[in-house]
C-alpha cells in the first residue's frame, strides 16, 4: 500500500525539530551549564553524607541490640507491615519512572505527554507521603518509645522531607515550563528535578530495605 508523502515527511520533520533545539544554543546558558551540574552534584554528595550518617547510627544500634525489635514494657516491638510498605514503594518506584517520561517527551518537544508525565509524578508522590502518614498513625512504636522508633521516624521522616521537597520542585518546574522558562536547548532545571526524583527513590530502596525486610 502506498504511503502518502506527508507520512513519509512526518518523521523527518520530528528529527529536524529536534535537532534544531540542539543549535539554539544560549553560549551564557552552555558555559556556566556545567558549572551548575557541579553545585548540583555537590548538594546531591551532601544529601548522601546526611543520610549516611543516620544509617550508621541504626547499624550501630541495631547490631549491638540483642534483640531487634527491642522489647518496650516487658513486650518486644511488633514488626512494620511489609505488605503495606512494598505497596507504598511501589507508588514511588512508578513516580521515578513517570519523571523519566516527562524529560525524555520533553527532549522530543512533547509538550502535552510532558505535562502528562510530569502531574502523574507529583500525584504519586503525594500519594507516597499519603501512605507514609498512614504508616506513622498506625506504627507499633512512637518517636520516644525505643531507639527502634527513634530511628524509624526519623529517616523516613527525612526521606519523606525531601519527598515533600521533590513535589514542590516539580511543580515549580512545571509551571515553569508551560510559562516558557525552558525552551530550546535550556532544559537544566528539568534535569535537575529528574536528578533529585530518582535520588529519593534510590534512598528508599535502602531505607525499605532496613525497617521492612531486615
Amino acid at each position: 500500500m502506498a504511503v502518502s508523502a506527508a507520512a513519509r515527511t512526518t518523521p523527518y520533520l520530528e528529527r529536524a525539530a529536534v535537532a534544531a533545539r540542539y543549535v539554539d544554543v544560549d553560549p551564557v546558558y552552555a558555559e556556566t551549564r556545567g558549572i551548575r551540574m557541579f553545585g548540583f552534584v555537590l548538594f546531591r554528595v551532601a544529601d548522601c553524607i546526611l543520610f549516611s550518617s543516620f544509617v550508621f547510627a541504626y547499624l550501630y544500634l541495631r547490631t549491638s541490640a540483642p534483640v531487634w525489635p527491642p522489647f518496650v514494657d516487658g513486650k518486644q516491638i511488633e514488626h512494620l507491615d511489609v505488605a503495606f510498605g512494598a505497596m507504598n514503594s511501589i507508588v514511588l518506584f512508578g513516580s521515578g519512572v513517570t519523571m523519566h517520561f516527562a524529560l525524555e517527551s520533553w527532549k522530543h518537544l512533547k509538550k502535552a505527554a510532558f505535562n502528562g508525565w510530569i502531574v502523574a509524578t507529583i500525584l504519586l508522590g503525594a500519594g507516597f507521603l499519603g501512605g507514609q502518614a498512614h504508616e506513622y498513625l498506625s506504627a507499633p512504636m512512637n518517636y520516644t518509645s525505643s531507639t527502634f522508633g527513634a530511628s524509624f521516624f526519623t529517616l523516613t521522616g527525612l526521606h519523606g522531607f525531601h519527598v515533600f521537597v521533590g513535589v514542590c520542585f516539580l511543580a515549580v518546574l512545571a509551571i515553569q515550563a508551560n510559562r516558557g522558562v525552558y525552551a530550546g536547548s535550556k532544559y537544566f532545571g528539568l534535569i535537575a528535578g529528574t536528578l533529585y526524583w530518582h535520588f529519593v527513590d534510590v534512598i528508599w530502596v535502602a531505607l525499605f530495605f532496613l525497617f521492612y525486610l531486615w
